[in-house]
């Protein structure tokens, strides 16, 4: 992995989103301080310096990760509740769309990160919470605003079908291609209708 020449940013940012591509890359046992400073094409000890610990630096990569997927996942522009399901269904589809096509290595750390988290309970806590403000919350309004009877319990039916979607389409059986924005848009339009109604 060459190191990292993107726009200038902040030595801690570096340091995550440089863990992020390596989990992507090479897995949990690819990621290592020595590793991190050597992708990033930071000096030897930098990483240790910002994260002491790999449980330290697994958190950052957690965190920044939640900041990054909000933003890839975030639709650019919301419809009004009056619009109904198919205008959710088309934005939500957009946003699904563009990250299993252009940032599936986000999904593949993701999931590097879930499993670890479920072997350490401080992780746990720190992935569960950069989740919730970053995804949970916001859907929550979402289908609140949008007419759902029950936005809890809506919110848990679409983050269980877009997960699975992402995982289908990252590291399950539908690997190698990325369905259409037409096909998302057909299946979130399908699932939304049938909780918020025509």
């Amino acid at each position: 992995m060459a190191p990292r020449t993107t726009r200038p940013t902040a030595r801690g940012e570096l340091i995550a989103d440089t863990a992020i591509d390596l989990l992507a890359e090479r897995g949990l046992r690819g990621l290592t301080h020595r590793a991190v400073d050597e992708a990033a094409g930071l000096p030897q000890g930098s990483t240790s310096n910002h994260a002491r610990t790999r449980e330290a630096l697994l958190e950052a990569a957690v965190r920044r990760l939640a900041v990054r997927e909000a933003r890839v996942l975030g639709p650019r522009e919301m419809p009004a509740p009056e619009d109904g399901p198919d205008a959710l269904a088309d934005a939500l589809a957009r946003a699904l769309h563009r990250y299993l096509t252009r940032h599936r290595h986000l999904a593949v750390a993701r999931y590097e990160l879930a499993l670890e988290a479920t072997r350490r309970p401080a992780l746990r806590a720190i992935y569960d919470r950069a989740g919730t403000a970053a995804f949970r919350e916001p859907l929550v309004a979402m289908m609140a605003a949008a007419g759902s009877a029950d936005p809890e319990r809506h919110t848990l039916s679409l983050v269980a079908w877009c997960d699975g979607v992402m995982f289908s389409c990252t590291a399950g059986s539908y690997h190698s291609t990325a369905p259409a924005p037409e096909d998302l848009r057909a299946g979130l339009g399908e699932l939304l209708r049938g909780m918020l109604g025509p």
